[in-house]
């Protein structure tokens, strides 16, 4: 039977949507306006892609994808304290992100600064609240891993590379460390942390250590393609910023059909690492093969 990667993204999005409503602090508790702009960009809608790569890092070891719920809420809480950052106006300067206005734009920079922060630190106690439904031993490597990819020798520091980069001639390999670091990490970060919370093994985990890291890289060139070619309204957010910024893409190094041989390479490498594990793995192996295919 062909999977069905539609209806398995539906419901995955619609239960992650649904505890994220759940966890989140609600606007009828000290102090409102944070508590109104946190919910504003996380609820707002959206792929969901870091909480479900989650939720199939668990089931393609055989585990349950709702004893990883609370980490799966973490990993989009990191994900959206990113998005507003980078669209402040010392950033990337954005008025629109999924569809509707920025957060600064609709509550100020003050504010959507400090949303941001106290995303990254409820995703932390999310991760650690994991223990109720997961072996305790097993939250300490998660939250280090997670630690790890979020910071400097992840997310941020891809993004101060990518930010230093731009107008600037690079090499490959630099440009390959922004992508590795401001989009992969996070994402091979997402789909370990729910096989580690159910007991990976050693095997397992490099494995789905390498698909991460390919499906990452693979994303970040389709996003760079996108910038290019994609439909504005699709997207949610502008197009064309990264030639406006003259920041280092795939495209702009390699040409567009080069980058997107290699990001089908890249998919090609992430399924080729799943050769161990069975149909419960089935939802990754579709998930890559969907980083390419959406409008590229």
């Amino acid at each position: 039977m062909t999977f069905d990667l539609k209806a398995y993204l539906k419901t995955k999005q619609e239960r992650i949507q649904q505890a994220l409503d759940d966890l989140l602090p609600t606007t009828d508790s000290m102090p409102p306006k944070l508590h109104e702009a946190i919910r504003y960009s996380v609820l707002a809608p959206g792929k969901r892609l870091r909480p479900i790569l989650v939720l199939a890092g668990a089931e393609a070891i055989g585990g349950s994808a709702e004893s990883v719920l609370r980490t799966a809420c973490a990993l989009e809480c990191i994900h959206v304290f990113s998005l507003i950052h980078d669209d402040l106006p010392c950033m990337d300067n954005d008025d629109y992100r999924r569809g509707r206005l920025t957060n600064h734009k609709v509550y100020g920079e003050a504010m959507a600064l400090l949303a941001g922060d106290a995303l990254l630190a409820l995703a932390f106690q999310l991760i650690a609240e994991n223990i109720e439904t997961v072996p305790a031993q097993n939250i300490l490597p998660t939250l280090r891993l997670i630690a790890q990819a979020s910071g400097t020798w992840g997310m941020v520091g891809g993004q101060v590379v990518d930010m230093e980069s731009q107008g600037q001639e690079i090499v490959p390999d630099t440009l390959h460390y922004i992508h590795k670091h401001k989009t992969g990490a996070l994402l091979t970060a997402s789909v370990l942390s729910g096989a580690l919370l159910c007991g990976a093994t050693e095997a397992q985990a490099d494995a789905l250590t390498k698909y991460g890291e390919h499906i990452g890289l693979a994303f970040q060139i389709a996003d760079d393609i996108l910038d290019i070619t994609g439909d504005q309204e699709k997207l949610g957010k502008p197009i064309g910023s990264d030639e406006e910024r003259d920041k280092a893409t795939y495209p702009k190094m390699f040409g567009l059909e080069e980058s997107r041989r290699r990001a089908h390479e890249e998919v090609r490498l992430a399924i080729e690492t799943l050769q161990g594990f069975d149909e419960n793995a089935e939802p990754l192996r579709a998930i890559a093969r969907y980083i390419v295919e959406r409008d590229l």
